[in-house]
This record gives structure tokens, sequence and C-alpha cells, in this order.
């Protein structure tokens, strides 16, 4: 108990801190503010091994298209990989909840990331424009599009049903989908205290092709992430 609560003092000390020096960022153009991201990510890390003797393995970095368009699928069970995504992946912007917006100063780091917000509760004309609001972030070949299908954290041994705007982004652009999966659920429990000494993996899968029946990719993409999420655990 007592190493987690150093572990929240640093590492929430950390993130304010960054937060505070890159606000002049939100002036500039958002690579600086997502250079913040990145420095929030490492700071994940580095709190996780010093304080909790965490270790974190990547694998699949291969499997990260080259010369395709692509996003990613992710799947999410703590606030591990919000942050540490943004180490691997340059100008990641997120498909997120709308609650995350309203966050002061957190909230604006979002905005100027292009993080596209939904309102997971209701149909609305921010969710009508989904597909809009995507094909902005896509356009620009520098972003990487992270989506988190659960919808949100969930406990590391669920296995419920992905909500389908995933599919929707791989129909109606055609591009690959970089599916990834994250055993953070077991060492980092949603409201609850951190396991020390433990290993998160962070699992890079082969991307699919666009050109797959509709049913057939989300089938496939629940497979393969929840599959590799029963081996690394």
């Amino acid at each position: 108990m007592i190493r987690n609560i150093i572990f929240f003092l640093f590492f929430y000390l950390g993130v304010i801190s960054i937060s505070i020096l890159f606000i002049p960022a939100l002036l500039f153009p958002k690579k600086i503010v997502q250079f913040g991201g990145r420095l929030m990510g490492v700071w994940t890390g580095i709190c996780l091994k010093l304080f909790l003797s965490i270790n974190i393995t990547v694998k699949g970095l291969e499997n990260i298209p080259k010369d395709k368009k692509y996003f990613v699928v992710c799947s999410h069970q703590s606030m591990f990989e919000t942050f540490y995504l943004q180490t691997i992946f340059n100008s990641s912007v997120f498909i997120l909840k709308k609650e995350l917006m309203r966050i002061p100063l957190f909230g604006s780091y979002l905005k100027k990331m292009g993080c596209v917000s939904i309102d997971r509760n209701k149909i609305s004309k921010e969710n009508l424009g989904f597909t809009g609001l995507v094909e902005k972030v896509l356009d620009d070949k520098k972003n990487t599009l992270i989506i988190f299908p659960q919808g949100t954290r969930k406990d590391y041994k669920d296995r419920s049903k992905f909500k389908k705007g995933f599919a929707r982004i791989y129909n109606n652009f055609q591009i690959n989908c970089l599916p990834i999966a994250i055993n953070s659920g077991k060492t980092w429990p949603k409201s609850s205290f951190l396991k020390s000494k433990q290993n998160i993996t962070v699992s890079i899968l082969k991307s699919l092709e666009p050109g797959l029946e509709l049913e057939q990719f989300s089938t496939d993409v629940e497979n393969l992430i929840y599959k590799e999420l029963d081996l690394i655990n």
C-alpha cells in the first residue's frame, strides 16, 4: 500500500507538472502538445518501474505498417494504455468519451491534439458527425488514430462484445486496422491499488488489410485481441 501511495504521489505530480509546463504549447502547433503527451507516457513507465518494480514489454513493433494508412484498435483495461501508447506512436489521436474533454486543462490538451469525442449514452449531432471528424484526423498522414472498442476500462477477465465504431472506420475508409492487446488491468485494476513486481505486455498484432466483410472483420479483430489477452495474462 505504501508503494502505491508513493507511486501515485509521484505519478500525478509528474503529470500535473508536465501539464502546467506545456500550457504555452496550446498557442503553438499541436506537435508540441503531443510531445508533452509522450513525456507523460515515458513518465508513466518510469514510475511503474521505479516505485512498483513493474516491467513493460512491447512486442510486435515490426507489425506496424510502414507505408500504409492505418488505425489502431486496442483493448482498454487501465489508464496505462492512454498514456503509454503515445510513446509508441507519433501524433497519437484518440477517440474518447466526451466527459474527458470537460476536464480543466487536460481537456484543452485533448482538443489541441485533435481527439474525437463521442457521447456514449445517446445519439447526438456530435456522434452523427463522427465520420467527418475521423476523416479530418486520417487526412493528416502524421496522425495515428487510436480507438478503444470496449468503450471504457474493463476488468482483465472481461470478454464483452466490442462496440461497432471501429468497424465503421474500417468500412468507411478502407484502411488497415492494427489490433493491440495490453494486459494492464491485471496489474493496474480499475478503482484499486496496483500490484507490484508484475509485467505489463503491449502486444502489437499483425494488421488486417481492407476488403473484409464488416461482420467478419469485427469478429476477427475481437477474437484476435481476446485470444492474445488470454495468452499474455
